[in-house]
């Protein structure tokens, strides 16, 4: 993909900081959701119910102009932002835009502290969108899904989490957690995540209209395969062998795609109801 904006003004660069012992806290079990399984990790040891604690945050507004891989991410927020905005006005409300977080090893959010194990992650907390780059290495290594539009659909998924916390969407979640079992609380993530891949195919679609933007031949492949890399069947089979479709949270690797690509091809809003889809 290419991008001729100036990037967006919502990105904070918090980099130079960091460190100390982190733990999700705060009791905001949507992080967790949102996190699941990306790394094939059991993240149950990074959750605790106090206070968290970290090292001190030196954050800066912008990113530096000789850092190419951040500016690329405010690039795609940037695009993110205007495709979203016209999304809200046709619905006759208003984007918030979020703020992205560039960290580095650790960072304080509203939800608690994190670590960058944990992968990119939005924290509804705050309205941040919290990543390190160090991630898109192991996109690319571990998950082999390289290419600069692998890496904005990865920003486009955590903006759709952004979307649906705006659009009351995520309170789905929030009432349903201790009011059901795992299984079925299980079920609703999984609609979750699959709608954010929905807003992220949807923001590719609509982002091709915008004139700084433009596809590359092979863009919507790379995001694909980043979607099957990560889905839960083939995380699972990756780090245990076994595949256990009740503790899914975030969709198969075949879902994942189907719901970006309908996004894409459909770049309509009404047909990203996951939660009353039987295409699941």
């Amino acid at each position: 993909m290419q991008w001729f904006g100036k990037g967006s003004n919502n990105v904070e660069d918090g980099r130079s900081g960091g460190g100390g012992k982190t733990i999700l806290g705060g009791g905001v079990g949507i992080i967790i959701v949102v996190l699941g399984l990306i790394f094939g990790k059991d993240l149950t040891g990074l959750v605790g119910q106090g206070p968290a604690t970290a090292g001190t945050e030196e954050v800066k507004q912008g990113v530096p102009a000789n850092d190419p891989q951040a500016q690329f991410v405010a690039g795609v927020l940037e695009s993110t932002e205007q495709v979203w905005d016209k999304e809200f006005q046709a619905m006759g409300k208003q984007y918030e835009y979020p703020k992205l977080r560039l960290f580095r090893e650790a960072v304080q959010t509203a939800c608690g502290n994190a670590s960058a194990n944990v992968g990119p992650f939005y924290c509804p907390g705050d309205h941040k969108v919290y990543i390190d780059l160090s991630f898109y290495d192991d996109l690319k290594n571990r998950f082999g899904a390289a290419g600069d539009f692998a890496q904005a659909y990865v920003i486009a998924h955590e903006v759709g989490h952004h979307v649906q916390n705006l659009l009351g969407i995520s309170e789905k979640l929030d009432r349903a957690r201790g009011q059901v079992s795992e299984k079925e609380y299980n079920r609703l993530s999984v609609k979750l995540e699959l709608q954010a891949d929905f807003f992220a195919g949807l923001w590719a679609h609509n982002a091709q209209n915008l004139k700084d933007f433009k596809l590359d031949e092979g863009d919507i492949e790379e995001a694909l395969t980043a979607a099957n890399a990560i889905g839960d069947d083939k995380l699972q089979k990756q780090a245990t062998g076994e595949v256990q479709p009740d503790s899914f949270t975030h969709g198969t690797s075949a879902q994942r795609m189907y719901w970006f690509k309908k996004g894409f091809e459909t770049g309509d809003i009404k047909q990203g109801d996951t939660f009353n889809s039987n295409n699941l």
